[in-house]
């Protein structure tokens, strides 16, 4: 009785706040919400290249205590697509479901958009291709352009090998000639426009060496 009894104040009040703690996240209205998903591919096969671009992200409906929720537990939300059985180029289908979902714990799902996703296999390739310089205008009044180097003048690229195909020579942003008044040299980067093709080297920046003469 008495190990009952003792600090019996201090007992209480710990049980008060428990049942409080209790209340407070079953009580919690339970409400139902929309949010965005992104998708993220595990075990990629490193010779296959993956061609899915029109189907970057997916909506969720999900249910659950209004706290879980919010903006910050819903952020890492997303879908994980496991293709460790992919051995050879082709389609795969998944069926979207709780078991390839990454949800916040108490969150359920309710329904997706779209419920199934497509993924395209195809084996990975390289490609050389030139690299085009871009002026953003002409030279100083008076000037012009009698040579033009790149280097390097070609770079290498890899990718599904479909889109290999369709690329064509990548471009410099635009180099700005008109205080240039003699030679010239500029690092520029070089860009890509194929999301699904990217470059051999990460960060490509190449040198273009420009010579300027005054016209007689």
């Amino acid at each position: 009785m008495r190990m009952l009894t003792e600090n019996l104040l201090w007992k209480l009040f710990s049980l008060a706040v428990a049942f409080g703690f209790w209340w407070a996240l079953a009580g919690e209205t339970e409400v139902a919400t929309s949010v965005p998903a992104s998708v993220q591919y595990r075990n990629v096969p490193p010779e296959l290249e993956l061609n899915t671009d029109d189907i970057q992200r997916l909506f969720l409906k999900v249910r659950g205590p209004a706290a879980r929720l919010s903006t910050a537990s819903l952020s890492q939300t997303m879908l994980v697509l496991d293709l460790e059985n992919a051995t050879q180029p082709g389609e795969q289908t998944f069926t979207i479901g709780p078991k390839n979902l990454r949800l916040p714990p108490g969150v359920s799902l309710v329904r997706v958009v779209p419920p199934q996703v497509r993924v395209r296999l195809e084996r990975r390739a390289f490609k050389d291709v030139p690299v085009e310089v871009r002026f953003a205008g002409p030279p100083p009044h008076g000037y012009r352009v009698v040579k033009q180097q790149v280097q390097p003048s070609r770079l290498r690229l890899v990718g599904p090998e479909s889109r290999l195909e369709q690329v064509g020579p990548v471009q410099t942003d635009p180099i700005d000639l008109s205080s240039k008044l003699a030679n010239a040299e500029f690092r520029v980067p070089v860009f890509l426009p194929d999301p699904q093709v990217r470059f051999d080297e990460p960060d490509p920046v190449v040198t273009v060496r420009v010579t300027l003469e005054k016209i007689p």
